[in-house]
């Protein structure tokens, strides 16, 4: 299968060096440093679950120069979006797909906008992974799965095709009905721990143990899960209990990719995460004080030090 990853970082180079290790023609879309160090010396990954090493995949901050995709692997910090979907056109002449493994659940809607919505199905990646160093990937813990689905009829095929291509490479993938909903169990999630992790500048074991932050924790699922309840998803009753009860079962020194952002002076993925539960939630009536608060914390970040 020919796939192009764009956005070689956490997500994207961790998924794409397992497709590449596995005989895919991968390619992928970097830029600055890690662009040339995967060109001068390949992309590594550092991973419980094995290490890998791609010593000359094709790589380019130029989209047009990597050919045809039959799956485009979408995985840019939420910010360049609208970008990077434009610049993916030349990828999909073929009828090629994009499947976006990024945070938040506005994705596909804003990819669809520049790309054409047929061709956009809805994904979600669960790891924690950083560029640990230029070319290199590390992925803390052992979890690293993605789920993904149609959106469309038309879209089953693919999605099939690209689900046994992961299976064949030893990804943890699943092949989901309702990729809405989990695009929204996700979303319940991460964008309270991004949001609170990065506002108190620690990992998620000092927040489950402490009880202040734990209960802010709870209270800012909670009002996600009533927000994604109100706009009709359908989030079980005793969602977050199961929650929390992930939270504890991680592993203690897990940070966002949002707390790795902000402590490297990026800017932050908050306004389409804690920012996008309160600005959705005020467009329906409901009240967010915890999400808006911890968004309005580090509001005089997003757009890092410049």
């Amino acid at each position: 299968m020919r796939i192009v990853v764009f956005g070689a970082g956490g997500v994207g180079g961790y998924f794409g060096a397992r497709l590449a290790a596995a005989g895919n023609e991968v390619g992928f879309v970097a830029r600055g440093r890690h662009l040339e160090a995967i060109r001068a010396g390949g992309l590594r990954v550092r991973s419980a679950l094995g290490d890998i090493h791609v010593p000359a995949p094709a790589a380019s901050d130029d989209p047009g120069a990597l050919g045809r995709a039959d799956v485009v692997v979408f995985a840019v910090k939420l910010w360049d979006t609208e970008e990077a979907a434009a610049a993916a056109r030349p990828l999909l002449t073929d009828g090629g797909i994009v499947i976006p493994f990024q945070n938040g659940v506005e994705s596909v809607e804003r990819i669809g906008a520049a790309t054409g919505a047929d061709g956009v199905l809805g994904g979600a990646a669960y790891i924690a992974a950083t560029i640990s160093e230029p070319g290199t990937i590390t992925h803390t813990g052992t979890m690293a799965r993605l789920r993904f689905g149609a959106l469309r009829p038309g879209q089953v095929g693919a999605a099939k095709a690209f689900h046994a291509t992961c299976v064949a490479a030893r990804i943890d993938a699943e092949l989901v009905a309702d990729v809405e909903r989990v695009l929204w169990e996700k979303f319940a999630f991460l964008a309270p721990m991004s949001g609170l992790t990065s506002a108190a500048r620690c990992s998620i074991g000092p927040i489950r143990a402490d009880p202040e932050m734990r209960e802010t924790l709870r209270l800012a699922i909670e009002e996600t899960w009533s927000l994604g309840r109100a706009r009709g998803v359908a989030l079980p009753d005793d969602f977050v209990a199961r929650q929390l009860a992930f939270a504890d079962g991680l592993p203690a020194q897990m940070k966002s990719s949002m707390l790795h952002d902000l402590e490297a002076g990026r800017r932050l993925e908050a306004p389409w995460l804690s920012g996008a539960v309160a600005r959705m939630s005020r467009a329906i009536g409901l009240s967010t004080p915890v999400n808006a608060t911890l968004y309005a914390a580090l509001k005089p970040f997003c757009e890092g030090r410049g």
